[in-house]
């Protein structure tokens, strides 16, 4: 099995890196930075977004794992107490690989034949640089609202419990095929209206944002900010890709979300 390991970049995180490429190359696993079959990641979620960006091209042939170093996460299963252990279940356990949703985002340009192709793995916002967001909402190629307000988020399961929660969006297990849409500070009085909830899409939904106004906007795909000039339409959807993960033993998410967001600790 050839694995690469990604570091939050820490002390901690980076001994920890050191010792278990160590354990797992004396277990004569390769370690492969090009095309790994397994990236553990080592530090917080934010390390796995990048473990993730980094091998996007790969999805179909990579898994990862995660070791948190700093907060709880929900994306990494293991605590630094447990890495003998991690070592001896990737060297000697074949794991069960267990599949997420991801979100495909497609920005088109009014130059007609220009578009950008993203996956995220949390999720996607759309605020313009200057000013109100205005934006059409179209579900299913119909005109569902147009909205005015500070931006939109688009979350994939996996990503409810991020951004996507703050909005006052739900949370939904990540196994769920499903994006949902949520409103930052919406505009709502006797001339302009939203719906004022998040909406959950399933696979063969599309929702397609259309610019009202020329203005310039700010988009972001998981960690990355991008501004984009010109934009004809944002489309969004389940993507055809999902993440992999390597699961050695269960993984509790209604637990993880209560020790996250409910238990004292």
């Amino acid at each position: 099995m050839k694995f690469a390991i990604t570091s939050k970049g820490d002390s901690v995180s980076n001994t920890l890196m050191h010792k278990m490429r160590t354990y797992l190359q004396d277990f004569d696993l390769t370690y492969d930075e090009d095309q790994p079959d397994l990236v553990v990641s080592v530090g917080g979620d934010g390390t796995l977004l990048y473990a993730f960006h980094r091998y996007r091209s790969r999805l179909d042939k990579t898994a990862f794992i995660g070791v948190h170093t700093g907060h709880l996460g929900f994306y990494a299963d293991w605590v630094p107490e447990e890495i003998e252990k991690l070592v001896i279940a990737i060297a000697k356990t074949p794991y069960q690989i267990v599949e997420y949703p991801l979100l495909e985002v497609i920005i088109r340009y009014n130059d007609g034949g220009r578009e950008a192709r993203y996956l995220a793995l949390n999720e996607c916002t759309v605020k313009s640089v200057e000013g109100t967001l205005v934006m059409d909402v179209e579900i299913k190629g119909q005109l569902f609202e147009t909205f005015r307000g500070d931006g939109l988020c688009i979350s994939t399961p996996s990503g409810s419990t991020a951004y996507n929660k703050a909005l006052g969006g739900a949370i939904l297990h990540p196994s769920l095929p499903a994006i949902q849409l949520a409103e930052m500070a919406s505009i709502n009085n006797r001339v302009f209206r939203t719906i004022g909830s998040p909406l959950v899409l399933p696979q063969h939904h599309t929702c397609l944002l259309k610019p009202v106004n020329d203005v310039d906007h700010q988009i972001t795909i998981d960690h990355l900010t991008l501004l984009h000039k010109d934009v004809k339409s944002i489309q969004s959807r389940v993507a055809k890709e999902k993440i992999r993960f390597a699961r050695f033993r269960p993984f509790p998410f209604w637990k993880r979300v209560s020790d996250s967001f409910i238990t004292d600790k």
